[in-house]
């Protein structure tokens, strides 16, 4: 037969438990990373985000690639490198406030920059495709150079 003191013990750990957990619950959780990059940092995460959605979705209107492999590889480097994603960063970082209006953003403009160079034929008569690569190439190199 267990004593009441013994019982009593049991309760009051149970009791900090809760008080513990009831705490941490009141504290605000941040959603990513973002308020701790500076201002270059936010900018070039804003930039490769960018670079790798236009990079995709030409791949996917003019050569029917949809494999989103650029935007998936950025998550990769986002997730192990700075702890966010590619949403993560749309949501924080850019001036909407939510990826699904980003995302529609950019691309309204990237389609608008096609229609005006004459679709697709005329981004590959541009070597659009060449631009586009080598902005994203140099986005992941400048963000694969931080610790």
């Amino acid at each position: 037969m267990r004593s009441k003191r013994c019982h009593g013990v049991r309760s009051a750990r149970a009791l900090a438990a809760w008080g513990l957990l009831s705490a941490l619950w009141a504290i605000p959780i941040l959603s990513s990373a973002a308020p701790l990059l500076d201002e270059q940092t936010e900018a070039l995460i804003v930039d490769a985000v960018e670079a790798a959605f236009e990079l995709d979705l030409y791949n996917s209107r003019c050569r029917q690639d949809r494999s989103g492999r650029r935007t998936e590889n950025l998550n990769k480097a986002l997730a192990s490198g700075f702890r966010m994603t590619v949403i993560d960063a749309q949501d924080d970082l850019f001036p909407e406030g939510y990826y699904r209006d980003v995302q529609e953003r950019m691309t309204r403009d990237f389609l608008a920059r096609l229609r005006a160079m004459g679709g697709c034929a005329g981004a590959k008569e541009a070597k659009l495709r060449n631009e586009l690569r080598a902005r994203y190439e140099q986005a992941m190199e400048q963000l694969e150079q931080f610790p």
